[in-house]
């Protein structure tokens, strides 16, 4: 037990330097996310004895620079330099008046919310969906009368509804291949789940929508600039990876910057090397954490926590509530959501063969709980992608993650009263 908790405690230093220390001075600003990272981190490295201190250090390494990690700090750097390119030659005001234009007022969150939800279906992640429409909806708050942090946590949560539904989402993959069942059954059954959600948050944008005002005089839009972010979602969409999409956007914001005297070639690279540098902290956070997480699962903190959440299980509930708080927990403690469906996976069908649950209802639990848990912490990689790009605390989106919490809220109603009754 002692071993288990200390294995674990790394977190609770993590979150007592950030998020205590943050409440205490009343401002999110005042303590860094990575100065907790690093004092959490430091305090992994110092709390045993064994083995010795290189290879701690070299655990921790591993973890910071294992391949996952790496391919997202690839995509933090092209997204970096594709938001700056494209903010400096118009890009962003220009959507962003297409968006006031196209859209009334009382429908503009309701339709940045099915427009993240479209996209993330499409393209299966929802890095991708927040690195495209953060900065759009970053401008459509400063263009209105609402609140920068309420309208990037409407991208945020349609990001998360597509990245638990689509056929091509890795966590969808994973969960259906460690339960052994068909993507489309798991569809069926996650959809009957968290399309209520998401219709239920669409009403209350279109609700909330009423309150909000376009500016009265919208500039013309020159559809040119505008170009760099259709070609971005469309190439995103008809699934090419988002590196590769990423490069594609910055060369065209390039060019047309280029050709449009927003700045000369030097310019543009100078653009692009701020955006990168803007992401260096985002970028020391996933490190830092990747490296915590490694260390945390060699001292066992995971297997502690995985065999005491299944030692009293009564019943199918008591079984599905087990599998959705294992990879939540999971996730908190890894930060992703694919590699904590990857660890439990084995252990929920498990669970699943002994209480008599449908591997299509476990799939689904572990998708959208692992999902849920990802939405809401504030060093997940979604929420620091958004929160870098729109210049806020993650912490200042969370309260406005409507999706999220309701997707939680019903898919813990859906164990409760054993919904949907075929597949429970």
């Amino acid at each position: 037990m002692k071993k288990g908790l200390l294995a674990l405690s790394p977190i609770a230093v993590f979150l007592t330097v950030y998020v205590v220390a943050s409440l205490l001075a009343g401002d999110f600003y005042r303590v860094p996310i990575s100065v907790a990272f690093l004092v959490a981190s430091i305090y992994a490295i110092a709390i045993v004895p064994e083995p010795p201190l290189r290879e701690r250090i070299t655990l921790f390494s591993r973890g910071a620079g294992q391949p996952d990690m790496m391919l997202m700090i690839w995509i933090f750097i092209l997204a970096g330099a594709f938001a700056s390119s494209a903010k400096a030659m118009g890009a962003i005001d220009a959507t962003v008046h297409l968006a006031l234009q196209l859209l009334p007022d009382n429908l503009l969150l309701a339709g940045l919310f099915l427009a993240a939800c479209f996209i993330s279906l499409s393209i299966g992640t929802s890095v991708g969906t927040v690195v495209a429409l953060t900065p759009i909806a970053a401008g459509i708050a400063d263009a209105t009368e609402a609140t920068t942090p309420f309208v990037v946590g409407v991208v945020v949560g349609g990001a998360f509804f597509g990245d638990n539904l689509s056929f091509i989402s890795d966590t969808t993959i994973i969960a259906t291949r460690t339960q052994g069942c068909r993507m489309s059954d798991k569809f069926r059954v996650n959809s009957m789940i968290v399309v209520p959600a998401a219709a239920l948050v669409l009403l209350a944008y279109i609700i909330l929508g009423t309150e909000i005002h376009s500016p009265q005089d919208i500039p013309s839009v020159d559809m040119l600039r505008v170009l760099p972010y259709i070609v971005v979602l469309i190439t995103a969409i008809a699934g090419l990876d988002v590196m590769v999409v990423l490069v594609i956007g910055i060369v065209l914001s390039g060019i047309i910057g280029i050709a449009y005297g927003s700045y000369d070639i030097f310019g543009w690279l100078s653009n692009m090397g701020d955006g990168i540098v803007g992401m260096g902290e985002l970028i020391i956070v996933t490190m830092l954490a990747g490296g915590l997480m490694a260390l945390i699962r060699h001292y066992g903190g995971l297997d502690f926590l995985i065999r005491h959440l299944t030692r009293r299980i009564h019943g199918r509930r008591g079984a599905e509530l087990t599998i959705g708080g294992i990879v939540a927990l999971t996730d908190f403690c890894t930060a992703n959501n694919t590699v904590a469906i990857l660890t439990v996976g084995p252990i929920a069908k498990e669970i699943a063969q002994r209480y008599g649950i449908d591997p299509r209802k476990s799939a689904s639990l572990l998708d959208t709980f692992s999902c849920l848990a990802q939405a809401i912490i504030p060093y997940g990689a979604q929420l620091l992608m958004a929160a870098s790009l729109a210049a806020l605390s993650p912490v200042e989106i969370i309260p406005y993650l409507f999706y999220p919490f309701t997707m939680g809220a019903f898919a813990l109603l859906a164990i409760l009263f054993r919904y949907p009754r075929k597949y429970s």
